[in-house]
């Protein structure tokens, strides 16, 4: 097994492989994220990283797990239907796990809570934080927007990243508008119960929030936030949410 340290993509924090293990910069919410690893270890639940303490440098020491994580463009293997159903029941376990947790911590969490706190959610819920064997999620990874909320706001934002739900000029996007109601039909079905009329308004919330979330970060300092903003993911965002209210009506019918 190689010692030789090599770094990851890890979204806006530093991440790097070293042998079986990852090291991870710590950030605002990092102990809320390193109790929440540790109590989902000792619940069995298999698809989150062990929490395996801190480097003496200070950085999350964190269980490595084997398998390929979504980067865009997707590959035909992540596009087809088994990761995202697989991924649909990860989800709900997450949240069933989570259910009796979602009150115990309410601040501290880099995401505020949202109420009602139903489950923690993961908070970016989507297949560049997820790891597949083949076309099978094996593993959910970068836990630190997770904070309290309902189960809809996570469950919407992963519909939007595995339909995906996106406006035809979003390069992440796949898929026509039946495919996309279609492939969100079948994420509910597998997720179970969701309040489905619900779902696109939810999105639209969901990315909302993202869009100001990006610009009050990037205004008070946040290189990697402003970098995102200067490449226009804000405005692809924007696009989105016109393209989702737009189709609102027919999609929410293919969902029911």
């Amino acid at each position: 097994m190689s010692k030789v340290p090599e770094s990851l993509q890890g979204g806006s924090t530093e991440v790097t492989k070293v042998g079986g293990r990852v090291l991870r910069a710590r950030r605002q919410g990092s102990t809320n994220v390193e109790w929440l690893l540790t109590v989902l270890e000792h619940r069995g639940f298999r698809y989150s990283p062990r929490f395996l303490g801190l480097s003496d440098d200070d950085r999350q020491v964190l269980e490595f797990i084997e398998g390929q994580a979504g980067a865009y463009p997707l590959p035909e293997e992540l596009r087809h239907d088994e990761a995202l159903i697989s991924a649909a029941r990860a989800l709900r376990l997450l949240h069933e796990v989570t259910s009796e947790l979602a009150t115990e911590v309410l601040d501290g969490w880099m995401l505020e809570a949202v109420e009602p706190y139903e489950v923690i959610c993961h908070g970016d819920f989507a297949p560049y934080n997820c790891v597949f064997d083949g076309s099978r999620l094996v593993g959910i990874i970068d836990f630190d927007t997770a904070h309290p909320g309902p189960r809809i706001r996570d469950i919407a934002y992963a519909i939007y990243r595995f339909a995906p739900l996106t406006a035809p000029e979003n390069a992440a996007g796949f898929g026509s508008l039946a495919e996309q109601a279609r492939r969100a039909r079948l994420f509910c079905d597998e997720y179970g119960e969701v309040n489905r009329s619900e779902i696109i308004e939810a999105v639209c919330r969901r990315l909302l929030d993202l869009v100001r979330y990006m610009r009050a970060q990037a205004a008070q300092g946040d290189t990697a936030f402003q970098s995102h903003l200067d490449d226009g993911h804000d405005t692809l965002y924007l696009r989105d949410i016109h393209y989702l209210r737009t189709n609102a009506a027919a999609l929410t019918r293919a969902l029911m």
